[in-house]
């Protein structure tokens, strides 16, 4: 678990983070989408990269398999810049919970308003199928961690940030209305987050359905309260990738996760688009 420190430092290496990026003569992105596993999607024309994160963060990098780990600039409309992320870091790996979400944070000060993204879940219910797709109105985060342990300059957010509207509903809705228009059902649903990275037992599983979860996975939580506390508007969609365990006989395997992913990925992306090059985002 992680423990609460002292992030004097954190705000030294962001500005430092920020300086090179703009040494580098990147543009600032106005909107930041990070894409979960397999899910990587191509969502304008390219400015930039794509880059390896290490080019960027100031501790070393390494992702796992089917996080890649790169960024990428694009332009899905004139004037318009979006910072992707293909893959992210995740505290199993070893982080610390402040390097997880130091690309929120980067982003965030250089600028971008609003966060989107996705991420591979199993579904809780037997209802939920490999494929279905959930725009996220809540979440639970159980993963025993919390981006906001220690002290952060003032000027970042509030010490108790409000969380009744992570999800921003303005912007859910913009999505809802891509779907609709392109004939893509997004289920609605509550994420729970957990530290992974073994999948959940089917005792657990039960559990997190009374608690009223609908997709669990080893993501986002942590990453939206960071974005939150600093100020952006958060929405993220979950793949269904399998269901969770104990709700059928079905092993869960990581291959699989990922092959999902993929096959569901073009319907992410197609909202995704249309939804990045639409006046009613900013």
């Amino acid at each position: 678990m992680d423990t609460p420190v002292s992030h004097h430092n954190l705000a030294k290496e962001l500005d430092e983070a920020a300086e090179t990026w703009l040494e580098r003569g990147w543009p600032t992105p106005d909107v930041f989408v990070v894409a979960g596993s397999g899910l990587s999607t191509d969502l304008g024309r390219s400015l930039e990269g794509p880059h390896p994160w290490s080019e960027v963060l100031p501790f070393p990098v390494q992702g796992i398999e089917g996080h890649p780990l790169s960024l990428e600039l694009l332009e899905p409309v004139p004037g318009r810049i979006v910072l992707s992320s293909r893959g992210r870091l995740h505290a199993y790996q070893g982080y610390h919970m402040a390097e997880v979400v130091f690309p929120i944070r980067l982003a965030a000060k250089l600028g971008a308003k609003v966060l989107i993204m996705t991420n591979s879940a199993g579904g809780v219910l037997p209802g939920h199928v490999p494929g279905d797709l959930f725009l996220l109105n809540d979440h639970l985060n159980l993963s025993g961690m919390n981006p906001l342990w220690g002290r952060f300059p003032s000027s970042w957010g509030p010490q108790f940030p409000d969380m009744t509207h992570a999800y921003d509903p303005e912007l859910r809705s913009l999505l809802e209305r891509c779907a609709r228009e392109l004939d893509i059902e997004l289920k609605h649903g509550v994420y729970v987050g957990l530290g992974g990275p073994s999948y959940e037992t089917p005792a657990e599983v039960r559990m997190l359905a009374k608690l009223g979860a609908d997709v669990v996975g080893m993501s986002t939580v942590n990453e939206v309260i960071a974005a939150h506390h600093m100020g952006m508007r958060c929405a993220c969609v979950s793949v269904v990738s399998n269901p969770a365990a104990g709700v059928t006989d079905e092993v869960l395997d990581h291959a699989d996760v990922l092959s999902r992913g993929r096959a569901a990925a073009q319907r992410v992306a197609k909202v995704f688009e249309r939804a990045l090059a639409h006046p009613d985002l900013l």
